[in-house]
């Protein structure tokens, strides 16, 4: 089992360093490794840098200069031990600063109890009928709309192998979702996670980690990691999950997309 710096530095190498999410084109330069999306209404990132306080601004503006000729906006992703620190900087040069989010991980083991969770209550979504009922549950719970993540999620569910997506029901009504990527040789990364009002405290939420644990294990992925909400994170750390630091999107509009 490998401990806390084990896995942040594991994590950095394949998921931020390696890893080309499907739909993006990477990028790589002395200082900073981006991705480009490959669709024009969806923005890019820059994921990693390796940057110094005498460079930062430079290079920042170079990132700036680059996703504006593509008329792309972006988002540079920054985590609490990177250094330097950049947040002060990107706000300085335009960037929004994105809510604090946990970067939660954990390495799975055959007797994990959320291996031996009951999901029986859960149902694999394989359709896009499913998917569309994915977003109208995420439209009603956040009170926006989620048309462009629904696409997104139907364009990789049939481009690659890499998207498998969770949904509890209560009769016809999807009451609870969630989804998880496999990515880099041994990461698989949850999102979602999200319940009905009336229906939460019913355990979903650990029903659907547990569903997305197993095929994780079973897809040869065992290390599960969130970009945690402050809601989320108790519930993980009670399932064994540590967090290795923080993160924030720290966005820049461009060009057509704004």
């Amino acid at each position: 089992m490998m401990d806390k710096n084990e896995l942040r530095m594991l994590f950095d190498r394949e998921m931020r360093r390696e890893v080309t999410p499907p739909g993006f084109r990477r990028e790589e330069s002395e200082q900073v490794i981006r991705h480009v999306s490959l669709h024009s209404d969806e923005h890019g990132f820059v994921i990693y840098s390796n940057v110094t306080l005498a460079n930062a601004r430079e290079i920042i503006a170079g990132e700036k200069k680059r996703f504006s000729d593509i008329k792309q906006g972006f988002e540079w992703k920054v985590y609490s031990y990177d250094e330097p620190n950049l947040l002060n900087l990107l706000q300085e040069e335009g960037f929004k600063k994105g809510e604090k989010e946990a970067l939660m991980a954990i390495e799975l083991t055959q007797d994990h109890s959320l291996l031996k969770h009951d999901t029986s209550n859960v149902k694999e979504i394989t359709d896009e009928d499913g998917i569309k009922a994915i977003m109208k549950l995420e439209e009603t719970i956040w009170n926006e709309p989620f048309k462009d993540l629904g696409e997104r999620l139907w364009r990789d569910f049939t481009e690659t192998n890499t998207l498998r997506l969770y949904g509890i029901y209560e009769g016809e009504e999807l009451v609870s979702a969630a989804w998880m990527y496999l990515e880099g040789e041994n990461f698989s990364s949850m999102w979602g996670g999200s319940t009905l009002k009336e229906h939460r405290n019913k355990g979903h939420y650990t029903a659907l980690l547990a569903a997305r644990a197993k095929k994780a294990v079973e897809m040869g992925h065992p290390i599960l990691m969130v970009d945690a909400s402050p809601m989320s994170e108790p519930i993980l750390k009670k399932c064994g999950f540590e967090r290795l630091g923080y993160s924030y999107g720290m966005t820049f509009p461009g060009g057509d997309n704004k």
